[in-house]
């Protein structure tokens, strides 16, 4: 989903970030090996400096159109040597058909970083496949069986994770059809992502199918979070981040507050941000959707003051095919979340 850009915030980031990536491999590697029960890995030194690359909503368009800018832009990624990448959805544009071969096409795009790699599904990748005649949640089993079929990232550099489908402790956060609301450690930082989607994440859908998958994915998102806290709670995570692909707040002026989208009340209203409040925990939202790069305290509490441990990352999207390189420093209360965008030079430049 494609909205007009607004307030842009690189002139902020325009340093780059000092590296921190063979530190942070060193611990989601160890997370890999020691999974059992999802515990953290072994801090390996300092843990105040890992690093994660953000995208999405991209590529659109055939591949002869905008593959080269795409590959360019993973070729970039692969040069920092991120431990993680994740992608929050939208692989491909809304018109698009959404056929086996473009699913099969995106996954081999994935499979170029090397790195482990998170993916969320976004509107475009199945619930706007009824705008071509394909059944959306066909699509939508097709795309968990394909991308989402087993316990692990996709990626070069694959390590274990746990889905929400998996046999799990708390057996109320348990959803079998929830394969893609995945979660792993990053060190001593919770990374997990739950499954929403643009512009208003199939509350108006015009089939009563739709509505009711809605309203199931709602759930399983709600208790996914309130699963995921209270797992990062347990076990002494430093950060959590959370990753989506719907863009859940809007507002009709730039000078107006922000509030919740329809359709996102139950996952972010009535959970994230409450659970947000009350957790000591800081926490980072990740979500794609709009296109254009934010990084900021949007949520608010009612006196109009952000809540104080909650950030919210947009990534940029088609035609600004750009990555995000986000530092997590736990140590920083003030800002344990800072966000550098990775400029690719084959796509529109927003700077100029």
């Amino acid at each position: 989903m494609r909205h007009a850009p607004g307030t842009s915030h690189w002139a902020r980031h325009r340093n780059a970030l000092q590296r921190a990536g063979a530190l942070a491999r060193a611990c989601i590697a160890g997370a890999a090996a020691g999974m059992a029960g999802l515990s953290p890995a072994p801090a390996a030194a300092d843990p105040a400096a890992l690093q994660f690359v953000a995208m999405g909503d991209m590529p659109y368009g055939s591949d002869a159109a905008t593959g080269g800018a795409y590959r360019a832009l993973l070729a970039r990624i692969n040069e920092l040597q991120p431990p993680l990448v994740l992608h929050v959805g939208d692989f491909k544009d809304g018109v698009t058909a959404c056929t086996d071969a473009l699913y099969e096409r995106q996954h081999a795009y994935f499979q170029r970083l090397e790195s482990a790699v998170l993916f969320t599904p976004g509107d475009n990748d199945w619930y706007d496949c009824q705008r071509t005649g394909d059944d959306p949640l066909e699509r939508l089993q097709a795309l968990r069986e394909r991308f989402f079929g087993w316990p692990r990232t996709l990626g070069l550099q694959p390590v274990a994770l746990e889905r929400q489908s998996d046999p799990m402790a708390d057996h109320g956060a348990h959803y079998p059809g929830q394969r893609e609301n995945l979660r792993l450690w990053l060190g001593d930082v919770l990374v997990a992502t739950f499954h929403t989607i643009g512009p208003y994440n199939g509350a108006d859908a015009a089939t009563q199918a739709l509505r009711d998958e809605h309203r199931v994915r709602e759930a399983a998102n709600a208790a996914w979070l309130r699963a995921t806290f209270e797992l990062a709670r347990q076990r002494g995570a430093r950060a959590l981040v959370l990753a989506t692909q719907g863009d859940p707040l809007t507002r009709e002026r730039r000078s107006d507050p922000w509030r919740v989208r329809r359709g996102f009340e139950g996952s972010i209203e009535r959970t994230l941000v409450p659970l947000a409040r009350a957790h000591r925990v800081p926490v980072l939202l990740v979500h794609g959707d709009s296109h254009h790069f934010r990084f900021d305290q949007p949520f608010t509490e009612p006196d109009g003051q952000p809540v104080g441990r909650l950030w919210r990352l947009q990534v940029f999207g088609d035609p600004q095919m750009h990555a995000v390189r986000v530092t997590v420093r736990p140590a920083q209360a003030h800002q344990p979340f800072d966000a550098t965008p990775i400029w690719n030079p084959l796509s529109p430049d927003p700077r100029r």
